[in-house]
C-alpha cells in the first residue's frame, strides 16, 4: 500500500549527493520526491497532483531557488514552501518572501532531524489549508445555491439570464487561464441577484428591447450595486461583489466616485460585461451577428481578448439540437422555455440540465404533456472542469 499522499514532498537540489542523503533520512516517514536543478523541478511541479511540501535551495544554475518557489506558489497555492541558503542576506529574504511566500527559511548544511521536523510543520500547515478551503468551499457552495435557488422563485427571467452566463463563464475563463476562475464563475452565477428588487415586467421590457421610463431604467441600472451589496455579506466574496459590481462598466467610461479607477476594472468584470450584453442581443438575432456587433464596439467597450475567447467558444464548442425529454443528458444547456401542453413555462431558456429538472419534466409530461421536442445546446468538445476554490 503507498503512502498517503498528503506526506508527498519534493526535495530540490543541483548536487545530487545531498539529494541522496536527505532522501535516506526521510524516505521511511514521507513520500520523498527529488529534484536535481530547478528545471527538473518545474517540471515535476506541471503535475496536476500537488506536493504537500516543497523544499528548495537558493542558490542553483539557470534557474533559481526563488523561481521555483514561486512557480509552485503559482502551480498549487496551497502546497508549503521552504527555502534552503547558505546566504540569506536581507534582500534575498525579501524577494523570496514576495515571490515565493516562503513558510520557513533553513540554513545549509541543514541537518536531517531539523528538515523532517520543518517537514512535519509544513505538512501539518497544508492539512489546515486544505481542511480550511474544503470548508469554505461547502459553505459558499451553500450560500451560493440558496441564493440562486431564491432568485429562480422570485425572478425566472434573471435566473435564465445568469444561467446563461454562467455556463459560458466557465470556458472563457478556461480558455484565457483566468485566475481565480471560481470567482468569476460565482460572479456570473449571481450576476442578476440584484434583480430581485426588480419586477419581472420591467425585466421582460428591458429583455425584449422594449422602451423603458427613466424610473424603470433606474431599477435596471442600479441591480448590479444591489446585488454587490448583498453579496458582500457572505465572508470572502468581497473580490465576487467587486465583479458583480462592474459587470455593466464599460471600457471607455469614467469610473464612479465609488468605484475603481479604469485600469483597475477586474479582468472577470470585462468577462461579464461582455456576456451580459450578449445574452441581451442573442435573445433577438443570431450569436454569429451579436459576435459582430460586440467585435465592432470593442476597442472602445469591450475587452478584445473576451470577445475573441466568446466568438472561439461559440464556434468550437457547442451544437445545437432538438430532442426529447427522454434524450435528455445533464450538463446540457436549454436553448429555449419548456412548456407544458397548455403553455405554461415550466423551464426558462438558458438553465442547465440537472437530474431535479428531468425528474420534473418527466412527472409533468406524464400528468400534463409536455411540448416537445426540445431545443438544447450541448458541448461538442472536452468538458471544462469546475474551477476550485482558492
Amino acid at each position: 500500500m503507498g503512502k498517503p499522499m498528503i506526506k508527498r514532498v519534493l526535495l530540490v537540489d543541483d548536487e545530487p549527493n545531498i539529494l541522496n542523503g536527505y532522501k535516506r533520512h526521510l524516505r521511511k516517514q514521507f513520500d520523498v520526491e527529488v529534484a536535481e536543478g530547478g528545471g527538473q523541478a518545474i517540471e515535476r511541479l506541471e503535475s496536476d497532483e500537488a506536493y504537500a511540501v516543497v523544499v528548495s535551495d537558493m542558490q542553483m544554475p539557470e534557474v533559481s531557488g526563488i523561481q521555483v518557489l514561486s512557480h509552485a506558489a503559482k502551480r498549487h497555492p496551497d502546497t508549503v514552501r521552504v527555502m534552503l541558503t547558505g546566504n540569506a542576506d536581507q534582500h534575498t529574504a525579501v524577494v523570496a518572501v514576495n515571490e515565493g511566500h516562503i513558510f520557513r527559511f533553513l540554513n545549509k548544511p541543514c541537518q536531517p532531524d531539523l528538515l523532517a521536523k520543518t517537514l512535519e510543520d509544513g505538512l501539518r500547515h497544508y492539512q489546515l489549508l486544505r481542511a480550511e478551503h474544503t470548508l469554505l468551499s461547502k459553505t459558499l457552495g451553500g450560500s451560493v445555491s440558496l441564493m440562486t435557488e431564491v432568485l429562480s422563485l422570485v425572478n425566472p427571467i434573471a435566473f435564465g439570464s445568469s444561467s446563461r452566463i454562467r455556463h459560458l463563464t466557465r470556458q472563457i475563463c478556461a480558455r484565457l487561464s483566468i485566475p481565480n476562475a471560481w470567482e468569476v464563475e460565482i460572479a456570473a452565477m449571481l450576476s442578476k441577484i440584484g434583480c430581485v428588487s426588480v419586477p419581472n415586467t420591467i425585466l421582460e421590457k428591458w429583455y425584449g428591447a422594449k422602451p423603458l421610463t427613466a424610473e424603470e431604467q433606474h431599477m435596471v441600472d442600479t441591480h448590479p450595486a444591489v446585488g454587490a451589496s448583498l453579496v458582500r455579506k457572505i465572508p470572502r466574496l468581497n473580490g465576487v461583489a467587486k465583479i458583480i459590481e462592474l459587470q455593466n462598466r464599460r471600457l471607455d467610461q469614467p469610473a464612479r466616485k465609488e468605484e475603481c479607477p479604469d485600469e483597475e476594472i477586474p479582468l472577470g468584470a470585462k468577462v461579464l460585461k461582455v456576456l451580459v450584453d450578449y445574452d441581451k442581443l442573442i435573445s433577438t438575432t443570431s450569436a454569429q451577428h451579436v459576435i459582430e456587433v460586440l467585435a465592432n464596439q470593442r476597442k472602445t467597450w469591450y475587452d478584445p481578448q473576451v470577445v475573441n475567447a466568446l466568438k472561439a467558444v461559440l464556434q468550437e464548442s457547442e451544437v445545437l439540437r432538438a430532442i426529447t425529454i427522454a434524450e435528455l443528458k445533464l450538463g446540457m444547456l436549454f436553448d429555449q422555455d419548456v412548456k407544458t401542453s397548455d403553455g405554461s413555462i415550466l423551464v426558462t431558456r438558458g438553465q442547465e440540465v440537472n437530474e431535479s429538472i428531468i425528474k420534473r419534466l418527466q412527472n409533468f409530461d406524464r400528468s400534463q404533456g409536455v411540448q416537445q421536442p426540445i431545443a438544447v445546446r450541448e458541448l461538442t468538445g472536452e468538458p471544462v472542469p469546475e474551477p476550485a476554490i482558492a
